[in-house]
């Protein structure tokens, strides 16, 4: 069983839901306060292990790729200005990890960016995170998935309990519990609504999958929309073998790709922001709501 260290996250999308905000820029470049949303994913996967991060990319990506570059000219010049800590912090930025990037080519649908990063996972097990959502907490997200992976050796899901009137916008789980919060799923029931829901434990983005994902994804027919999906492969994954998913703890959800989460996220990261949050607070209270 291999350790996991690499990860590969999608980034090709549109962002039709943030048009037109998104029509010259990637949604995963837009910033919860001054960080754009895929540096924090990127963060939570590093802060796991992670050492290599395959971000399947566009054509209308480069900013994403060029925010994980050195910027020799932007460091040289903060450096004459004697901006030496905010040169440190864009210079972290490009050491974080091994960054790998790949374009995406085939069908779309999020199973495709995962089939073009075969070549690069090899024989490994690996992680997948989406670039437009994230988790903060007191644990990590991934980390959780990883020691679940290291005990079974079976592919791993993000499951996260949500409210009753929520199942209707998430794949809801129906699986049986084999310890505290770890479930060994039987199917996923896509956005099945308070009624026929069989628990509150949706599935979110993030997995630990095996190589195996990647000839399941290959006789995967295209599903919704004419489009390969990612969630369609592994559950004809589950047919061969066991799937389980962790319960994940003491952990915030932030669904940036919407823009209800997106503001949500700027909140919550504006009051935790040191120069920021005595002013911000002030202002929050202030609102006549």
């Amino acid at each position: 069983m291999n350790k996991i260290r690499k990860v590969v996250i999608p980034v090709a999308g549109f962002g039709t839901r943030f048009l037109p905000a998104t029509k010259a820029q990637p949604k995963e470049m837009l910033t919860v306060v001054d960080k754009p949303v895929i540096q924090y994913v990127v963060e939570e996967a590093v802060a796991a292990g992670i050492t290599d991060v395959i971000l399947v990319t566009g054509a209308s990506k480069r900013a994403v790729e060029d925010h994980f570059d050195y910027n020799y000219e932007l460091q040289t010049w903060l450096k004459k200005q004697g901006k030496h800590e905010v040169r440190k912090e864009i210079k972290k930025i490009a050491d974080m990890a091994n960054f790998i990037y790949i374009r995406q080519k085939g069908p779309y649908g999020n199973g495709t960016p995962i089939l073009c990063a075969e070549e690069i996972i090899g024989n490994e097990a690996f992680a997948v995170l989406w670039g437009d959502e994230f988790f903060y907490g007191k644990k990590n997200r991934l980390s959780q998935l990883i020691k679940v992976y290291e005990k079974y050796g079976d592919p791993v899901l993000t499951a996260y309990r949500v409210k009753p009137k929520d199942t209707t916008q998430y794949g809801m789980l129906d699986a049986t519990k084999i310890e505290k919060n770890i479930f060994q799923i039987k199917s996923v029931i896509e956005k099945p609504g308070p009624k026929r829901t069989p628990s509150l434990l949706a599935t979110l983005g993030g997995y630990i999958l095996t190589p195996d994902i990647f000839a399941t994804l290959k006789k995967t027919k295209l599903g919704r929309g004419g489009e390969l999906w990612l969630p369609d492969a592994i559950q004809n994954l589950s047919k061969k073998r066991p799937l389980y998913a962790c319960e994940v703890q003491d952990t915030t959800y932030y669904d940036t790709g919407s823009k209800l989460g997106y503001l949500k996220a700027n909140v919550d990261f504006g009051l935790r922001n040191t120069e920021l949050k005595k002013q911000f607070a002030k202002y929050l209270k202030s609102l006549k709501i």
